[in-house]
């Protein structure tokens, strides 16, 4: 008999679909370069495939407000215009593709939940720039969110945590839950102060009740793994003191050396640590429950070595 896999990988033409065209820097190849070297690295076969689906609307208004997501609705049809202020044009099936992006998430995050698998990866998703009411930053529904949400809503989770170490702030995520006190928040990034979206200041801490339960570690340009293995250390122990019940892992790989739009110079031993590190603690705290999410990076290089990375972590974790 054959031995249950425990990482589920989420992947297909669904998500693939995801992206602004040729040559914009999150072009719809992405996924195929991730998809190529973990073949070359012989793990699709020590993963369990499964296909992604689209969200239903009521799925994508548990974290979207409705006028938003008809909006998106709308200019699917036509192709036309933005979905901000002018970084996330519409494209014709923008909302389907967007739609099978979470519901790749979610795919995922229900094996995991219903004891499937423990460990899932989906290489497009980590949308996090995305708000409730608008796009931002190449994303259009907050996937990252609608999981922390369904996880409360379906599951009866409530300690939720979102590990982010992509080159840019999460903001959308941030800011949704910057009041929730439950919603335990880790970032790395880029200083706002030289890289969109601008924010994830240290003293950012949440708000309200939820004040000093939030963790925001920018980082200055150029900053490597000398910078990444003390940020991550500190990342650690405000996890452990907060016990999350399931860890969402937004492993963007943007924040390694030689991506061309980002300044941080990580190398892929960062991803592959902080992925291992996350297994552990979700099988002391979580039951296992870790959900990656490829998240940012536009050197395709960069991206299949990070996150097939992050895939060898947790495979190698069931060992």
């Amino acid at each position: 008999m054959r031995r249950r896999r425990e990482t589920v990988l989420v992947a297909g033409e669904k998500i693939a679909r995801y992206g602004f065209g040729e040559g914009h820097p999150f072009g719809p190849d992405r996924h195929d370069a991730f998809i190529r070297e973990l073949k070359s690295e012989e793990l699709d076969g020590a993963v369990e495939l499964l296909e992604p689906r689209a969200a239903t609307r009521a799925e994508l208004e548990i974290f979207h407000e409705p006028a938003y997501v008809s909006l998106v609705a709308e200019r699917s049809h036509t192709g036309q215009g933005y979905l901000d202020a002018g970084d996330t044009p519409a494209f014709r099936g923008v909302f389907e593709a967007a739609s099978n992006v979470v519901g790749a998430a979610l795919v995922a995050s229900e094996a995991i939940m219903e004891g499937r698998a423990k460990r899932g990866f989906v290489p497009i998703a980590g949308l996090h720039h995305a708000s409730r009411a608008h796009a931002a930053g190449f994303c259009v529904f907050n996937d990252c969110g609608i999981v922390a949400e369904e996880l409360r809503r379906r599951w009866g989770l409530k300690r939720i945590a979102y590990v982010d170490i992509d080159a840019h702030h999460g903001d959308g995520v941030f800011y949704a839950f910057e009041d929730d006190p439950d919603l335990i928040f880790a970032d790395i990034h880029e200083d706002g102060r030289y890289l969109y979206p601008g924010t994830g200041g240290a003293e950012e801490t949440g708000r309200g009740k939820a004040q000093g339960t939030k963790l925001n570690i920018p980082l200055a340009p150029g900053s490597g793994d000398e910078a990444f293995w003390p940020a991550w250390e500190r990342v650690e122990a405000y996890l452990e003191a907060r016990r999350p019940e399931f860890i969402v892992f937004q492993c963007g790989a943007d924040s390694l050396e030689g991506d061309p739009i980002t300044h941080l110079r990580f190398s892929e031993e960062a991803h592959a640590h902080a992925a291992a590190r996350l297994a552990g603690l979700a099988d002391r705290f979580c039951e296992g429950r870790v959900l990656g999410l490829g998240g940012g990076g536009y050197n395709r290089r960069n991206l299949a070595r990070a996150w097939s990375r992050v895939v060898r972590s947790f495979v190698d974790h069931e060992r």
